[in-house]
């Protein structure tokens, strides 16, 4: 086998150790979060592993083995079949059906057991596991473990007469990847910080400016929109969910001075004429320097798209600066939407939604390649690259009864790193849309500036 250095660094390929700002199962805020599951999707890597492990012990102590659940079942599987000792899995909890057994196989009382645990933190979880292996009368003395964070697990176990095995510890890892250039000298620093039980700072990671996404743009409308922002200094789009034209143009009149964009549902206006909605919708846009987006939201295979897009009474390629689609059509449904930049719907606000971790990363990928592409609509963070349009935003964060889900303008721009914020409600709805409109621009942009301080984090 390879040395115990070389077969770490295999292992670190897989990602099972990431450097950063991580909150713990415990609440702690720590510098570097271990996941060892992916070792078990790689066959020649988890047979290593387990050698490693089975060399380090007296196997004739053992009758059988145990897994804790999860991440360390098919460690133990393996060790189980590269030294033919027998298998045991402990559940995470007793089955209500069935022989509602917490232990599975076939062993008998009184038993030598080894447990085999992916990462120690604390222990706590061990001594847990301990007591109800057990308590099925098996005796546990010796416990094998892949990598001791070194915080207090081991010897907690230790003191309490159990034999702790250890393949790696924190310290040892950091080691590695500091002689590898694969972490800097502070990372190590912050790292040792935080064993030691020191206070540690973690400097949070800082958006850009609007200055610099605009240096960076290569579309028309993303320069456009970020150039209307810095010179109105807002980051509002107001949301104009009314049914009338008269209703549209006078919203429009009345937040037009105070946002960079006004977003349209141009298929709910009931009394919608091309010549006495959108042409005088299109001078109010010029009259107070702000782009029309139309939210039409389009679903479907390339062709319907265009013609959804260029033909009907409607016309939105006609008049409207950029729009929102999904991308479940796929790269090439987006090809249709020439001279608008798209916005793509990654993620939506509305409790329940189906946009899912999965769905939002594959959606990001057609984003972040499509060229007509200049944004997202999400909840997440999305890469810098796109800008980030958030809806659901108002001054209360509550939601509305209806599955719609709020965040306030400061959590957005704080949290999300959202570039542009979407308030509908809270604007057409209030008594005094012009005020409110004046309120929402204030409030998101000074939310912007503060987001781009800079700030350590004591932990």
């Amino acid at each position: 086998m390879e040395s115990k250095k070389e077969f770490f660094l295999e292992c670190y390929k897989l990602g099972i150790i990431k450097f950063g700002r991580f909150t713990l199962k415990s609440g702690i805020e720590s510098p570097f979060y271990v996941d060892l599951r992916p070792l078990a999707s790689d066959p020649k890597i988890l047979k290593n592993l387990a050698n490693y492990l089975l060399e380090m012990l007296p196997l004739d102590n053992f009758d059988l083995i145990c897994g804790v659940p999860y991440a360390a079942l098919p460690m133990a599987t393996a060790m189980s079949l590269e030294s033919y000792i027998p298998l045991i899995i402990k559940r995470k909890e007793a089955k209500n059906y069935g022989t509602k057994k917490l232990i599975e196989g076939i062993y008998q009382k009184g038993q030598n057991c080894l447990l085999v645990e992916d990462v120690i933190t604390s222990g706590k979880s061990l001594i847990e596991t301990i007591a109800e292996v057990e308590q099925e009368d098996l005796k546990v003395a010796d416990i094998v473990v892949v990598l001791d964070r070194e915080q207090g697990g081991k010897q907690l176990l230790e003191s309490k007469g159990y034999r702790v095995h250890t393949l790696f510890n924190i310290s040892e890892v950091c080691t590695i990847l500091q002689e590898t250039g694969e972490l800097s000298d502070e990372e190590v620093k912050r790292i040792q910080d935080f064993l030691q039980g020191n206070h540690i700072q973690f400097e949070e990671k800082t958006r850009s400016s609007y200055e610099q996404k605009l240096e960076h743009a290569q579309h028309s409308v993303s320069k456009k929109l970020l150039e209307t922002a810095l010179a109105k200094k807002s980051n509002l789009i107001a949301s104009a969910d009314v049914t009338t034209t008269q209703e549209l143009l006078a919203l429009a009149e009345k937040v037009g001075p105070h946002i960079v964009a006004l977003k349209t549902h141009i298929d709910i206006i009931s009394d919608f004429e091309y010549e006495k909605t959108i042409i005088p919708l299109k001078a109010l846009a010029e009259k107070h320097q702000f782009l029309l987006m139309e939210d039409r939201k389009f679903a479907d295979i390339g062709n319907t798209q265009e013609l959804q897009f260029t033909s009907g009474i409607f016309k939105i390629t006609d008049w409207a600066d950029f729009v929102t689609s999904q991308v479940i059509g796929g790269f090439e449904s987006l090809d249709c939407f020439k001279n608008v930049g798209v916005v793509a719907i990654v993620g939506m606000s509305s409790k329940g939604t189906l946009t899912t971790a999965s769905y939002r990363e594959e959606a990001l990928k057609v984003a972040l390649s499509h060229p007509n592409v200049i944004g997202g609509v999400s909840q997440n963070q999305i890469p810098e690259e796109l800008l980030l349009f958030t809806p659901g935003v108002n001054l209360a964060d509550s939601g509305d009864g209806k599955g719609q889900q709020y965040n306030t303008p400061e959590h957005v721009f704080k949290m999300l790193h959202s570039d542009f914020i979407i308030v509908g409600r809270g604007i057409y709805k209030s008594d005094d849309p012009e005020n409110a409109a004046v309120t929402y621009k204030n409030e998101g942009w000074n939310a912007y500036v503060n987001s781009l301080q800079k700030n350590m984090i004591q932990d």
